[in-house]
């Protein structure tokens, strides 16, 4: 098989995505790359984009310049993980009580990964992760 180099974009399907786009730069301290009225592209660590699509935007396949992107959509809330150091767990969370997000649910890993999960204004399901929760992570 060829290789992969892991996953590059993420994808959440917002209702608005100023609002969410807000959240995601005031809460996680993500930075934008690009934003117009149908996407936010976010910033990750530098390794990765999580993108914020305008829910029902992408129902028609767009032409640009250099080609097409087939339709996408997406409904319901969806989960992402957000890797974090052990060392930064609890400051995460104290960062979230402070802007008023609600830890949701809390794991320990059987492997020693350490997992709180909060949600999005639209209700999405985020995670920060610790090292451990995955063989190779």
């Amino acid at each position: 098989m060829p290789k992969l180099n892991g996953v590059l974009e993420p994808a959440l399907y917002v209702e608005d995505v100023p609002r969410a786009q807000a959240f995601y730069e005031t809460v996680l301290g993500l930075k934008p790359i690009f934003a117009d009225r149908r996407l936010c592209a976010l910033d990750v660590a530098g390794r990765s984009v999580l993108l914020l699509f305008q829910r029902g935007s992408t129902n028609e396949t767009v032409t640009m310049p250099g080609g097409t992107i087939p339709p996408h959509d997406g409904s319901g809330r969806q989960h992402v993980a957000l890797a974090v150091p052990a060392e930064d767990l609890a400051a995460w969370e104290e960062s979230l009580a402070r802007k008023g997000i609600a830890i949701e649910g809390r794991t320990d890993w059987p492997r020693g990964g350490r997992s709180i999960y909060f949600r999005d204004p639209d209700g999405h399901l985020l995670e920060l992760a610790t090292p451990g929760l995955w063989p190779i992570y």
